[in-house]
């Protein structure tokens, strides 16, 4: 009797309150069927099982109770209320499944648009496929059959300092077909997410990203683009995470892919991201993946990597695509200087390709030359670095060369790093520490939100590269002061090693505020704006990177001389590996502040850093400073955590 009520009185909402508030036309319509698939999905609970709450993409709210939906495309739900109310969603999501909407170019049956729904909402409550028609979903059903799936592959792109979208890496999903191999896979397809804007200004699309300026969309596209773009245009390592899943997992995957194919979020930058939104649609592979959970204020790709990895039995291989660049310099390091002259003079046309200095050496080595040389060709083509009259041109010169010589080379792929991006140190991290400053002592608590600085172990992570957000110093002197010394919103340097035939830009910007020196004896905490250019070298076993800047700061504060001080100068210094858990800095910097509060300030520093295993460190850091005609030495001695 009580059950029978249940689905009266079900019934009588659904009549009243749901039917009126859809703008979708349904066909005739089992109203007793459906009350009872309502109401036996309220008996289980459906609407509150963590798959449907993943299908919503529903989060908890973060001050009230109860939770949100993620989506911002309101057809995304059905209900009126369906962003914030899953049970109601549920419900007018089944009734929508009565549509006599027919399937076309410009829409679908709900039954179709919502595939995923429909499957896991049938495999809970078992349709009746009289009372409950069941549509034919051509569209999903072609599209399918063209992606002919036979697993699923997380790809990571290592991060990409020149671009702020990039800066961190990205992940995309790529979509493995039964009939490819490992030399086949870049005719696969790529679940792709990303911000929908043209943007071109770097400052403005970070600005909006941080603010979720722009819609974020799911796309589908051939995994060969994404890897011209990647390991051609920007020499990114791309790494490729072969997943474990079942035919079903993967289906259910691909499911809500085309669910979210039609619809949109907001980007932002650091959160609800690229890896954040490919965590949430991985995770409907199995009701007991929870990944997006554990990102609550920044996702960054390679920490959600990790989070992927540590799943038990998720991961089958790893297999490591080497950039353009990076295969062009591997093959360059083989060669001797003689030959890499060679090399030079011919990607240049300063050598032709029969001159008798090519010609007089082995076809051993001359094979070797050729391979290098149209490797380098071919890498300054795709990068666009055209400064030869025909580089395709010279590539097939090249490459007809070799055919000439019955030699076989030997294999000179770009060897795999040690460690997997999945396996460095995390990226965020606490330390503490104690020191003197002018003779004051003091204790140090540091924080550091995200992500890798240049005295961090480079394993798992871009030599030179360092990436520093909202990271905080707060110190106690001996004298009773506690202060913040240090914020940092964001701390920028990329150390790329010049040669004969690669010659980046080294560069740093940060912003934040920082402890300074005023005319009148105090220490204000002002905000400052740095920027830096210049170069950087290395040996050639890669244990030293030694670099010159030329430098530009601004100080803001109206302790300050005219309230701010503006000045240049130039900085060097020396990164060296004793070994590979000890790693010294050695610098030098002197800046003269021409503008506002008169100066010329200098600093002279020495960090070490050594390593006690992958997730510890211990750091000393000594800097020998002058200041407004006066000499400041500090030191600080700090036990640091990563996690």
């Amino acid at each position: 009797m009580f059950l029978k009520w249940r689905v009266f009185t079900t019934y009588i909402i659904v009549y009243i309150f749901l039917f009126p508030l859809q703008n979708i036309a349904y066909a005739a319509v089992d109203n007793t069927y459906l009350a009872e698939l309502i109401a036996k999905s309220r008996q289980l609970g459906l609407a509150e099982r963590p798959m449907w709450q993943k299908l919503g993409h529903y989060v908890p709210n973060l001050v009230f109770s109860g939770v949100h939906g993620l989506v911002d495309n309101p057809q995304f739900y059905n209900a009126p209320d369906g962003k914030y109310n899953p049970q109601s969603e549920l419900e007018a999501t089944l009734a929508s499944f009565y549509s006599d909407i027919e399937e076309s170019n410009e829409q679908q049956n709900p039954q179709c648009l919502f595939i995923a729904r429909f499957a896991w909402l049938n495999h809970q409550l078992a349709f009746d496929q009289d009372r409950l028609p069941y549509q034919k979903c051509a569209r999903y059903q072609k599209w399918y059959s063209a992606l002919n799936p036979s697993g699923l592959s997380l790809i990571f792109a290592s991060a990409y300092l020149n671009n702020p979208s990039s800066m961190y890496g990205h992940t995309l999903m790529r979509v493995d077909a039964k009939d490819q191999d490992e030399h086949t896979r870049l005719l696969a397809y790529a679940i792709n997410f990303a911000a929908n804007t043209n943007e071109s200004n770097g400052l403005m699309f970070a600005i909006n990203g941080l603010f979720g300026g722009y819609p974020g969309a799911f796309s589908i596209l051939p995994y060969y683009v994404k890897v011209r773009e990647y390991s051609d245009f920007e020499n990114r390592d791309l790494w490729e995470y072969q997943l474990n899943l079942s035919p079903e997992e993967m289906d259910r995957v691909l499911m809500h892919a085309w669910e979210l194919g039609s619809t949109y979020f907001q980007y932002f930058f650091f959160d609800e991201n690229c890896s954040y939104q490919l965590l949430s649609l991985l995770q409907v592979a199995r009701p007991e993946l929870n990944f997006t959970n554990q990102f609550q204020w920044w996702a960054i790709p390679a920490d959600t990597l990790r989070v992927v990895t540590k799943q038990k039995d998720i991961v089958r291989k790893v297999v490591y695509r080497p950039s353009s660049a990076t295969t062009a310099k591997h093959r360059l390091k083989q060669l001797a200087d003689s030959e890499r002259d060679i090399v030079r003079k011919l990607s240049i046309q300063d050598l032709k390709i029969n001159d008798p200095m090519l010609s007089a050496l082995p076809d051993e080595r001359a094979a070797a030359v050729l391979e290098a040389s149209q490797d380098y060709v071919s890498y300054r083509r795709l990068t666009e670095k055209n400064d030869v009259v025909d580089s395709s041109m010279l590539a097939r010169k090249l490459l007809k060369a070799r055919s000439h010589l019955n030699v076989i080379s030997p294999s000179l792929e770009a060897p795999v790093p040690e460690t997997h991006p999945d396996k460095g140190h995390g990226s965020s991290r606490l330390a503490l520490g104690a020191g003197q400053s002018k003779s004051n002592n003091f204790q140090e608590l540091q924080a550091r939100a995200t992500y890798h600085d240049i005295m961090d172990s480079d394993n798992g992570y871009i030599r030179g590269a360092q990436i520093e957000s909202f990271s905080i110093n707060l110190r106690h002197y001996d004298f009773g002061e506690t202060r913040v010394e240090r914020f940092a919103l964001i701390d920028i340097l990329s150390l790329s090693p010049r040669d004969e035939f690669f010659k980046p830009m080294s560069w740093k910007i940060s912003a934040g505020w920082q402890r300074t020196h005023s005319l009148n004896g105090t220490e204000p905490l002002a905000f400052s704006m740095n920027g830096s250019a210049g170069g950087a070298w290395s040996n050639e076993e890669n244990t030293s990177l030694w670099y010159a800047l030329l430098d530009g700061s601004s100080q803001f504060n109206s302790n300050l001389g005219n309230g701010y001080a503006l000045g240049a100068g130039a900085s060097a210094g020396l990164v060296f590996d004793l070994r590979s858990s000890w790693r010294i800095h050695g610098y030098v910097r002197t800046l003269r502040y021409f503008l506002g509060q008169l100066d010329t300030s200098s600093t002279l520093g020495l960090e070490q850093r050594i390593s006690l295993g992958k997730e510890n460190a211990i750091r000393f850091d000594l800097a020998l400073s002058s200041k407004l005609l006066q000499n400041y030495n500090s030191f600080t001695l700090s036990l640091q955590h990563y996690f």
